[in-house]
């Protein structure tokens, strides 16, 4: 739920398309020297060659069959040699006619500098001629470019390009187009587990007998490390020196784990902890707008492991959110395939009223945008501030004029691109409150009873006498997630500059709101523990215990376990809640609380008008802070570079660890995938109603004392206060499945009510923790889906949400609908989602999650497509058609030529005929 504190007279033009840096990629010993992107002539026509596929099911260790006569003296890794090199030399030779140069050679023109010389070369969408293209939206001609850049008639045809060009009439019509991002983004919850699959593909090529050293990121990937750090001290003017080094001490084998990935690995940059949250390190610093890579000039774009990566929009970079599956495959070189979007153009006109702030403009928008309809489409505001952004955020000059000058020259200099729950309006508030607590449990439902709304739970609190009602505000928090221009935040060294100038920080200290660290705490659920007394308050009473922050995550559960009632806030309203102390109450008629002169004190006392606001910002928000800011980072701190770690370029797994585990993807991979095969006779899991997120599916949160990870730990001799999160731990397989649908806010059919993460062992009818049923029922042989009502898998794109369940053995999700990410994510995994019929579900049907299902699915790769009928068979006799929701449709060629490069032989010159390290792989939908 999003608070907001007026309606907006909907104002000023929203931030516009350029950004920068061209900068140094060399963070000193934090990164090794980057891969260089392709030249113009397509040095990567090589890796067209070899992956064309957008879900490769390369993670899942399911896929995969012995395709090599394992009876044979001679030994796999001849063998594999013996196949590979047949492959590579069919495909240099296929690669060499079809793409030994790019198509669009001929607009590849130089970009003068006003004084002479010039910037570098570029593909000219101008020296086309073509007047289609001066129609085209600029988030579709960002698209345009890669294509045009990219072309190398295998992975990007010129069918591909004229689909863009054309998009006027091919967008309505749903066709598909492969793009490829220039960077790919991600934080340390996202990052340990993508290295840990690079460091596990490493080990796989080294045991097939090939090259390690081929495994690289092959475009440049940032990883920001931001999520560790938990909020153990707060109200303190020492908090942020506390909980950094207990984030360290914590954390150190995952730090050290991610420096050696920094050192092994080339092409990845790891800004350390302590730095800030990635969103604000990506908008004032990872932000190019522009690449000068080698004097090829070309748009910034970039995915990310975060839904929140569409933040990047506002300088103008074509950014969203994807799966870890998703984005690794980005990150070896593989082409996205995504349907052409629609776009919807976004104008704002006039100026917002008195005391309405940024983030009330935001939410409005984005509720009107929810309206109209915006899934799947690019959503394009019109502005001009960005290339005073950029030199506001210490860009050079040089650099912003060369961003100018590229955009201007491409025709792309106008627009910003985005891809995009409930507000509730101030004076609403209290009525919806109590509306929320009568209401049936559920999304803002509660079920208090009347008689029992009212009801104090008094407690000692510190020895002190304290009580605790229902809408009790038990965490406050200002966060850097939101970004707004008229907030103090935490979140990163810079916004903490220009917060200590003013007289802010020595009155908001007085209430509490001290900084308490530089990266994600609250909106990924490190909250840390509540007081015990006042956390105990709250479960032996019932009481529905309140948040309050500005952050963008309010999922419950989410923030904190005890606290069920999530509300998103502007920082200034977070504080005015704060000092309220409940969630109840009405700011028109209430006061806040009492003077220092006994008189009452309300919200229009103490809130800022936007003239004040702007003064502070004009003198404090100034370029040098920000300079300063991001060369101090270069240089790490003190506790990463202590941090020693090994040269090795393959990672030495220490199998007591709890936190690194070499995960199964890869064990027993052979040359020849058995193709895909339907469900037979499986059991139901889990039977859930709508708005299952994946936090419910694989929390971020703490681990319960009594969960199936928490035993696993201690039974490693792990103490309880060194449990640490699941996200902190997600480079640990066997810990992730013990996580997997942990969170103790599940609601699962099977239980009658009973809320909590356990299931019924249908055969037995056993009430069992999830993992410890989905183990029962791999070691009896069985096979288990999943039934799910609208919105499965919505909330933070997170890849274990998908890992988890496989490695739990569900073979199938059957929904109403899915959420984008999560969907590509379970076929990345080899699970198959299928989509109830429109105006059909679980209880329309009469499934009661007690039958076994099979689901018919062809045999043969070529009989799967987009949208197709499948049939489901239930052992009581029912039958309905679902829809399979493959959404795309891969490359298809001859079997023999179906391959993935499984490394970084992506870019060699074509003449390289060394290359003994091709596997052979068919797509997987």
């Amino acid at each position: 739920m999003y608070i907001t504190s007026g309606t907006s007279t909907l104002l000023r033009r929203a931030s516009h398309s350029s950004s920068s840096r061209a900068g140094k990629r060399v963070f000193s010993s934090l990164s090794r020297k980057p891969v260089s992107p392709s030249p113009p002539c397509n040095s990567n026509s090589y890796s067209a060659g070899h992956q064309q596929y957008r879900s490769l099911s390369y993670l899942s260790a399911a896929r995969w069959s012995h395709g090599v006569d394992w009876k044979s003296p001679t030994s796999l890794a001849a063998q594999i040699r013996i196949a590979s090199a047949s492959i590579d030399n069919l495909l240099h030779r296929k690669i060499a006619t079809m793409a030994s140069e790019n198509a669009f050679k001929g607009i590849f023109t130089s970009l003068p500098k006003p004084g002479g010389g010039e910037f570098g070369k570029f593909y000219s969408l101008p020296a086309l001629n073509d007047p289609r293209i001066d129609k085209l939206p600029y988030s579709i001609r960002i698209l345009l470019e890669s294509a045009i850049r990219n072309c190398d008639g295998f992975q990007v045809t010129k069918e591909d390009v004229e689909k863009i060009i054309d998009w006027e009439k091919t967008s309505p019509k749903q066709v598909e187009i492969p793009f490829k991002p220039a960077r790919v983004l991600l934080q340390d919850f996202t990052g340990v587990p993508a290295v840990v699959d690079l460091a596990c593909m490493r080990d796989a090529m080294n045991k097939l007998g090939s090259d390690s050293n081929k495994i690289n990121p092959l475009v440049p990937v940032d990883l920001v490390i931001d999520h560790s750090v938990q909020v153990d001290v707060a109200r303190s003017e020492n908090a942020v020196q506390a909980n950094m080094e207990l984030e360290f001490q914590r954390n150190k084998e995952r730090f050290a784990f991610l420096k050696w990935g920094s050192n092994a690995f080339q092409n990845m940059l790891v800004v350390p902890p302590g730095s800030g949250i990635v969103h604000q390190v990506n908008l004032e610093y990872l932000g190019r707008v522009v690449f000068n890579t080698d004097g090829v000039l070309y748009p910034d774009s970039v995915v990310g492991t975060d839904s929140h990566t569409t933040m990047i929009d506002g300088l103008g970079v074509a950014g969203w959110g994807v799966g870890g599956i998703e984005a690794e495959a980005a990150m070896l070189g593989q082409p996205m395939s995504m349907v052409l979007p629609g776009v919807v153009g976004f104008k704002l006109s006039g100026k917002l009223r008195d005391g309405v702030t940024a983030t009330d403009l935001v939410l409005t928008v984005t509720q009107m945008l929810r309206k109209h309809g915006v899934v799947g489409k690019f959503v394009e505001f019109y502005d001009h501030v960005t290339l005073q952004y950029l030199k506001l955020t210490g860009r050079s000059d040089e650099t912003v004029a060369m961003i100018e000058a590229y955009l201007r020259a491409n025709n792309m200099l106008n627009a910003t691109t985005a891809r995009p729950h409930d507000r509730v309006p101030l004076k609403e508030m209290k009525a919806d409150w109590h509306s929320c607590l009568d209401s049936k449990v559920g999304f803002k439902g509660f079920a208090v009873p009347k008689e029992a709304q009212e009801k104090v739970a008094k407690f000692s609190f510190h020895g002190q006498p304290a009580e605790l009602k229902h809408g009790s505000v038990v965490i406050a928090a200002i966060t850097s997630k939101t970004m707004d221009k008229n907030k103090p935040c935490s979140g990163f060294w810079s916004c903490y500059k220009i917060f200590a100038k003013e007289w802010a920080t020595k009155y908001l200290n007085e209430q509490g709101f001290n900084i308490v660290g530089y990266g994600c705490t609250t909106c990924i659920g490190n909250s840390g523990d509540l007081d015990e007394s006042v956390g105990a308050a709250i479960t032996e009473n019932d009481i529905v215990a309140a948040a309050v922050l500005s952050g963008n995550r309010n999922f419950e559960g989410r923030v904190h376990a005890l606290t069920r009632a999530n509300y998103l806030a502007s920082p200034p309203l977070v504080v005015a809640y704060a000092l309220a102390g409940t969630v109840d109450i009405d700011f028109d008629k209430e006061p806040i609380g009492v003077g220092k002169d006994g008189k009452d004190v309300y919200f229009r006392d103490i809130w800022p008008s936007t003239e004040e606001v702007a003064e502070v910002v004009q003198s404090s928000v100034l370029p040098d802070m920000f300079k300063s800011t991001y060369e101090s980072i270069t240089e790490g701190n003190p506790m990463w570079n202590q941090l020693s770690v090994p040269n090795a370029k393959l990672y030495s797994w220490d199998p007591n660890s709890t936190y690194i585990h070499e995960p199964p993807y890869f064990k027993n991979m052979t040359m020849n995938p058995p193709g895909p095969h339907g469900v037979k006779d499986a059991y139901c899991l889990l039977n859930f109603g709508d708005s299952i997120t994946t936090d419910h599916i694989s929390p971020a949160g703490s681990i319960h004392k009594d969960s199936p990870a928490a035993k696993f730990l201690m039974e490693r001799g792990v103490d309880r206060r060194d449990f640490n999160s699941y996200g902190s731990r997600r480079g640990n397989d066997e810990i992730m499945a013990r996580g997997t649908f942990a969170n103790i806010r599940l609601v699962n059919k099977l239980l009658n009510g009973e809320v909590g993460p356990k299931t019924v062992h249908i055969p037995t009818g056993e009430k069992l923790y999830v993992f410890d049923a989905a183990m029962k029922y791999k070691s009896e042989g069985q096979e288990t889906i999943i039934l799910a009502g609208a919105e499965y898998g919505s909330g933070s794109s997170r890849d274990w949400a998908a890992k988890g369940p496989m490695l739990l053995g569900v073979k199938a999700v059957i929904a109403k609908s899915f959420e984008r990410i999560h969907r590509s994510n379970l076929v990345g995994m080899g699970i198959i989602p299928l989509c109830f019929k429109a105006g059909e579900d679980a209880d329309t049907l009469g499934l009661t999650g007690h039958e076994r299902y099979t689901i018919d699915l062809p045999s043969n790769i070529s009989d799967i497509h987009p949208g197709q009928d499948v049939t489901v068979q239930t052992d009581t006799g029912k039958q309905f058609t679902c829809t399979a929701r493959f959404d795309t449709e891969g490359k298809q060629l001859p079997r023999h030529e179906r391959v993935f490069a499984f490394c970084n032989k992506i870019q060699p010159s074509i003449d390289d005929k060394d290359s003994d390290d091709i596997l052979a792989v068919d797509y997987v939908a």
